[in-house]
């Protein structure tokens, strides 16, 4: 199942989502446990355990994407015209180790949040990731010029 995609889509959907809906944390940002809670409807236990997860986890994220745009810096500053071609080998296999790094931590992140829930609750997410793809997908035919559709 497409689950794991369909959660990690979620995370990222809610953080762009409609504020209407966003109860607000302490920094003004939205609380995306909250509006996944309403979507899904996730018990207090539920969303404590989600929280936890990402709190866990986010930390070490941020740290390895400072480290990746720090090493993007690193890429950037060596193009120049007596490049070093080592430097910018090492410093892209770094990035790539980092990259993935960071795409193993979020993949595990997504399967621990995908684990605190009920099936009901994620054949909910799956029914209202889709419809929000179709609604993404007819914004973006709407956005087209006439003679492109």
């Amino acid at each position: 199942m497409k689950l794991a995609k369909f959660i990690g889509s979620a995370l990222v959907a809610l953080t762009i989502s409609a504020p209407a809906i966003a109860q607000q944390s302490p920094g003004g940002q939205p609380d995306q446990v909250a509006q996944l809670a309403q979507m899904v409807g996730l018990s207090e236990e539920q969303q404590t355990e989600i929280r936890g997860i990402i709190d866990d986890m986010q930390g070490e994220i941020g740290e390895l994407r400072q480290d990746a745009r720090s090493l993007q810096e690193d890429l950037q500053e060596q193009i120049k015209p007596d490049y070093d071609e080592s430097a910018i080998r090492d410093n892209a296999a770094k990035l790539g180790d980092v990259t993935g790094e960071i795409a193993a931590l979020s993949a595990l992140m997504q399967a621990k949040v995908d684990a605190v829930f009920t099936q009901e609750q994620r054949d909910e997410l799956d029914r209202r990731m889709k419809q929000m793809q179709q609604q993404m997908q007819q914004q973006r035919q709407m956005m087209q010029p006439q003679g492109q559709q």
